[in-house]
């Protein structure tokens, strides 16, 4: 019988947010399979990150009412739960699905890492951020985060970049954002 678990990490993914913002705000084109984040290495970095076992629920849009399998299949090869999720035509389905995950995990303990951009998700960060029992983070394009998410971070909320953070990518993304002078290296630019 193993030891019990002190901690874990809830990874939650919001794939068509960040999937979405990638393609429309930094490449401009949709992404190819070789731009999009490797999804393994946010799933490491949250492990590595509060040095805990993660559970890491990856969710899809699945209202077309069939499942994209072999990146399902993927996804689960790299240990991620994959959660797609359907509805009436124009239903936020994922949003709903994790709004409806954040509060389930208010009721247990854990940490929670968010990989979106999504003011939507605010009410529901902001109630896990008051439990000062808990580590909460939300990962993407720092430059991209809804204006709430810097407001919470006052409160306790970190702040994660995918890309600088997290090393989801094999290639430096085409990106224009604030660069804190302590952080900057002039040799990326040259």
């Amino acid at each position: 019988m193993s030891e019990p678990v002190d901690g874990v990490t809830y990874l939650l993914i919001d794939g068509e947010n960040i999937d979405s913002t990638l393609g429309q705000q930094i490449l401009e084109h949709r992404p190819t399979s070789e731009e999009r984040p490797r999804w393994e290495r946010l799933r490491q970095f949250a492990e590595d990150q509060w040095g805990q076992p993660v559970t890491a629920l990856f969710f899809l849009n699945a209202s077309s009412g069939v499942l994209p399998t072999p990146f399902i299949r993927a996804l689960q090869s790299m240990g991620y739960r994959p959660v797609p999720l359907s509805g009436a035509p124009g239903q936020k389905v994922v949003d709903i699905g994790i709004q409806r995950t954040l509060d389930a995990i208010g009721r247990r303990r854990g940490d929670v890492l968010l990989a979106s951009h999504d003011g939507d998700f605010l009410p529901h960060i902001g109630r896990l951020v008051k439990d000062e029992q808990r580590r909460v983070g939300v990962v993407g394009f720092v430059e991209f985060f809804n204006a709430g998410f810097a407001d919470l971070a006052g409160s306790g909320l970190t702040l994660f970049d995918l890309e600088f953070d997290a090393g989801c990518f094999t290639s430096v993304l085409p990106r224009v954002r604030i660069i804190p002078v302590g952080t900057f290296d002039p040799e990326a630019f040259l």
